[in-house]
């Protein structure tokens, strides 16, 4: 484990030891919750930012964003002092591998999402994280060994024939939902699996992403189809604040995915995806027909349900734990 603090004396050791570890670990788990839910806040936020790209390719976003991310990432951790973290992560295998996948999970992510928000499709990528939480369910069914009941497995149910309904509807499967959905879903779990903390976590995938991307905007100048400055200095310096509006959320993230169950983040991710809904239908006015609307709400219905037994279950477990 990265800076285990070291085992406290015996002499200092009380009875009331017990109850100050797990006080320090409900706060731990509270600070977790409060950091997932600002990130996802943030996240519902973005397309207002993304729509000041609008004419800018989806590539070009978000190489910018991986190299201004990783400079404020790389400045962050050096003022903390935690570049040696960063050494540790890359050389112990598992981690860096874990890592990589990780990098190329949100680069891809980071992609699609571009792409989606500045071509009009606002609504239909806020399907994308309606359905994420859904699938880190099945996510910790089939790799973290987690149990679900019977009204979990309904949930999941229902949401599986929202989406088939959204595709017999459309004539074709929501691919960009889609899409987000598995993209983002992957990332969260490699992050809760890998054993390097957050911010550390976060500037390795950067700095193992932002080469790649500062080569695809170096060509991207020399051969004139660059945007960086040539599209005047408003945008220039929307381009730049890409950076920490990209990895602030990012960080929030990995350090309450780590402290909480996984089945709370999905529970989360509900905040997100209906701020990028509103905006979609009341801000951008995107359509959402009648039969859109259906298979909305069935995802929606499979949401409630899985909220509500979670509510219930968690009132629940104080009473089993106290007998």
């Amino acid at each position: 484990m990265l800076n285990a603090p070291p085992p406290l004396p015996v002499a200092r050791m009380s009875a009331s030891s017990p109850t100050q570890t797990v006080t320090e670990a409900q706060r731990d788990s509270v600070r977790g919750f409060w950091a997932a839910a600002s990130a996802f806040t943030l996240w519902g936020l973005l397309p207002l930012y993304l729509k000041l790209l609008t004419g800018i390719s989806a590539t070009q976003i978000t190489a910018h964003r991986l190299v201004w991310g990783c400079l404020f990432t790389t400045m962050v951790i050096l003022l903390r002092g935690e570049w040696g973290q960063i050494r540790q992560a890359l050389a112990n295998p598992r981690s860096r591998l874990f890592l990589c996948g990780s990098a190329l999970l949100i680069t891809s992510n980071w992609v699609i999402y571009a792409w989606a928000i500045t071509n009009g499709h606002v609504i239909e990528s806020s399907l994308g994280y309606f359905i994420n939480p859904l699938l880190n369910i099945l996510l910790g069914v089939f790799v973290l060994s987690e149990r679900l009941n019977r009204t979990q497995w309904t949930a999941v149910a229902v949401a599986a024939a929202g989406v088939i309904f959204l595709t017999w509807t459309a004539g074709r499967p929501p691919w960009i939902a889609l899409g987000l959905a598995a993209t983002f879903g992957c990332y969260g779990l490699l992050r809760k699996l890998v054993t390097v903390e957050a911010l550390p976590g976060l500037a390795t995938e950067t700095l193992l992403a932002a080469p790649f991307a500062l080569i695809y905007l170096l060509w991207g100048n020399a051969s004139g189809s660059g945007s960086f400055v040539h599209l005047g200095a408003m945008q220039t310096t929307v381009l730049i604040f890409g950076g920490p509006i990209s990895t602030i959320p990012l960080l929030l993230f990995a350090y309450g995915a780590r402290r909480i169950p996984y089945s709370t983040v999905g529970v989360l991710q509900y905040i997100g995806p209906t701020l990028q809904f509103l905006a979609g239908l009341l801000l951008f006015h995107e359509t959402f027909s009648h039969t859109r609307g259906i298979g909305f709400a069935m995802i929606w219905t499979a949401l409630a349900i899985y909220a509500i037994d979670g509510i219930l279950r968690s009132r629940r477990a104080p009473q089993v734990a106290a007998a």
